[in-house]
């Protein structure tokens, strides 16, 4: 049985294995950091920390940046911006989908600044209390100073909130002010009001919270500065004013959100997630959230009786919706509880029947498949491709012995399979890992070795770790439920992947909280540490999807219940969030009707998606990418109707038979998923080519996969 709390226990709290070697160092600095690892490297707020600190942090709906000196206001404070719908910019239209091949926000935008006298050329900023939704940030006048001014931030937050004590506050705005009006009554007391009527036509509220020395008071300076008249102590918090929302920010005024703390229960196949919001400020306010809408699509009736009126727009996820109140209770009722190794669809469950005939067809393909050679294909200087390798190599050995049943054959494959996981589980692989102590977190050996931050995809500054990672996890979960007494050896290994990337608990004091999966927006982000304008990104949302599933198979291996139980709860989470935000069928609302046509994301940035990949624009690797590796698990998120769509908008009649290399048996296996029959003919012609196969794909998967699932 899993827990009444399936978040609250850590997986393991233990030093990671001895064999992976220990380092204090890494080559991206910790930028005012005040804060003991280990720290969220893929979170919102990384541009914080990294580069000149000035890229924007995606806070949804809202954006804030350091503006350092810069920009039109010329401020040292941090400043807010809100992008409209009618604001995007769209790229030229494709060729092959007939549909913008991006879009993006306009960023700099100076809307509001919140900044204090006392800052200036020597600012500096810092964060600390970094978690997995929230982070503070200070301005501080000098390095050894307190600070002037601190920004609570969260995701979703209503209003954008900073706290002053006894700094002077500066209000400036680059698009500049046409006016500044003064409420004359606050809407509660201690509370001041200011309308901020901006020359673009839009208009933000402003509330000061005093909490002791005198109210805030404005005197207008010029059109792009106001001061206070003294120093103040309390909040001060702006909110862009959609043309409905100054009543809700009136009640929600003078409270604010600190953090998130995440729960979560799971029972049969409905499963739960709660955001508690730990909050500050007036007791008697309701708290502000915004929530974005796979949360709206999910809230219990509670929660959804919260919702207000009040709506702006995000960036990349949609139209997010204010809801007054401390927390918020997300419900899913299809928990993937069914869903094993075998073939498996929503509606069918998992499949393991297959003809004699086909059987007999198959195993022939598997005994080829599986007498090649496994420690030279998986003997790779990337855990990328290493992975890839393994998990091929265990897809068809659980092939042979669970749909084929040939015990012997798989015995067999299995044994070589141990051997060349059991280099990377000794770490003797050609760039071993490390456990590096300045962030927390296990990194390739590469980047240290040869200086080129890119080496493996950059593992080493934590790009992609829940993709490398999640090949290893899916290929240790096959071997412990062919050989369950291979685990007790190799536990340790495995938790500690699954710990650095999905570490559920902050009893856990070697690895962040959830390092890529995004409770708030509802999947991953790729992106480790490096300063990016466009904020964090994902490329592959199936293998998203893959390292979900992966952990799932693992948890299961091991007899982990909540593990497993938080594994089905995401796994039903991306089932929702990717149709709204990657996956497009016809009737998607949520992205722009511009972009739709494309079918797929491409790379989903915080601040644009475009229609793109970063190895390549061939269509076949914008659409495939999202595709790879077929498992059980892709039909859950890849419905049967979005296959049909995208196949019959960019791959049919023959289209698909143009594809070159391994991506044709990547576009084909995914047909399966909508039509079996045909994806299996395709692969079982005698006149399949091995070339159609990637490098992480087998044709003995492939058949099988289709065959059980087409009723062959």
């Amino acid at each position: 049985m899993a827990a009444p709390d399936i978040f609250a226990d850590a997986i393991a709290t233990g030093a990671p294995p001895a064999s992976m070697a220990r380092r204090q160092d890494h080559p991206v600095p910790r930028l005012g950091i005040a804060w003991t690892p280990p720290i969220s490297t893929n979170k919102f707020y990384a541009n914080k920390f990294l580069g000149g600190q000035t890229c924007p942090s995606f806070v949804h709906p809202y954006s804030v940046a350091w503006a350092k000196g810069q920009g039109v206001a010329a401020s040292w404070g941090l400043t807010i911006s809100h992008v409209d719908a009618k604001q995007r910019v769209f790229g030229p239209t494709s060729k092959v989908t007939g549909a913008a091949s991006y879009f993006i926000n306009p960023i700099g935008i100076q809307s509001v600044c919140i900044s204090a006298q006392e800052l200036g050329s020597a600012t500096t900023l810092t964060t600390d209390q970094l978690s997995a939704f929230s982070v503070r940030v200070s301005l501080r006048p000098n390095a050894q100073a307190a600070p002037a001014v601190q920004f609570p931030l969260v995701q979703g937050a209503g209003f954008v909130t900073a706290t002053f004590n006894g700094a002077q506050p500066l209000i400036q705005s680059g698009v500049f002010f046409k006016s500044i009006v003064h409420s004359g009554t606050g809407p509660k007391p201690g509370v001041v009001k200011y309308k901020l009527n901006l020359e673009d036509g839009n208009t933000w509220v402003l509330y000061a919270y005093h909490t002791k020395g005198n109210p805030l008071d404005l005197q207008v300076i010029n059109n792009g500065l106001a001061r206070a008249k003294g120093p103040f102590y309390g909040i001060i918090q702006v909110a862009k004013d959609p043309g409905n929302a100054e009543a809700v920010y009136d009640q929600a005024s003078g409270a604010y959100a600190t953090g998130v703390e995440l729960s979560g229960t799971a029972s049969g196949t409905t499963g739960t997630y709660t955001f508690k919001f730990l909050r500050a400020g007036m007791a008697t306010a309701k708290l502000a959230m915004f929530a974005l809408p796979h949360h709206q699509a999910s809230f219990d009736a509670a929660t959804k009786g919260a919702m207000t009126q009040v709506k702006l727009q995000t960036t990349t996820k949609g139209v997010a919706v204010l809801v007054l109140g401390d927390s918020w209770k997300m419900v899913e009722s299809a928990l993937p509880t069914g869903m094993g190794f075998a073939p498996w669809s929503p509606t069918s469950g998992s499949m393991t029947t297959i003809s004699k005939a086909t059987k007999d067809s198959i195993h022939k393909v598997a005994l080829q498949e599986v007498s090649q050679n496994m420690d030279q294909q998986t003997n790779q200087a990337s855990m990328y491709f290493g992975g890839k390798a393994l998990a091929k190599f265990a897809t068809i050995i659980l092939t042979i012995n669970d749909l084929l049943g040939d015990k012997a054959l798989a015995q067999t494959g299995l044994t070589k399979l141990k051997a060349a996981f059991a280099r990377f589980a000794q770490n003797k692989q050609q760039y071993p890992l490390v456990y590096e102590q300045a962030w927390g977190g296990v990194v390739s050996s590469a980047s240290y070795v040869t200086g080129d931050s890119g080496s493996d995809f950059g593992n080493t500054y934590y790009n992609d770790h829940h993709f490398h990672y999640g090949y290893f996890i899916y290929c240790a979960a096959v071997i412990a439920h062919l050989d369950p007494s291979w685990i007790a050896a190799n536990k340790d290994y495995v938790n500690t992947l699954v710990r650095d990337v999905a570490n559920p608990s902050t009893k856990d004091k070697f690895f962040p909280q959830w390092r890529n999966f995004d409770w708030y927006h509802g999947h991953s982000w790729a992106h480790g540490l490096y300063e990016v304008f466009d904020g964090k990104d994902q490329e592959s949302s199936s293998e998203d999807v893959m390292h979900v599933y992966a952990i799932k198979m693992w948890g299961t291996a091991i007899g982990d219940q909540n593990m497993l139980a938080r594994s089905n709860l995401q796994l039903a989470v991306l089932a929702r969030s990717l149709p709204s935000y990657y996956l497009y069928t016809s009737d998607n609302t949520i992205q722009p009707s511009q972009f739709i046509g494309n079918k797929v994301a491409g790379i989903l940035f915080e601040n644009k998606i475009d229609h793109t990949t970063y190895f390549g624009t061939n269509i076949e690797y914008i659409q495939g990418i999202h595709m790879l590796p077929l498992l059980p698990s892709s039909p859950l998120t890849r419905s049967a109707k979005f296959v049909k769509e995208e196949w019959a908008a960019l791959f049919s009649n023959g289209r698909a038979d143009q594809v070159a290399g391994g991506w044709r048996g990547i576009l084909y296996g995914n047909y399966a998923t909508a039509d079996p029959k045909a994806a299996y003919q395709f692969f079982s012609s005698p006149k399949f080519d091995s070339s159609w196969l990637d490098g992480g794909a087998s044709l003995t998967w492939y058949l099988a996969y289709s065959a059980a699932l087409g009723g062959l």
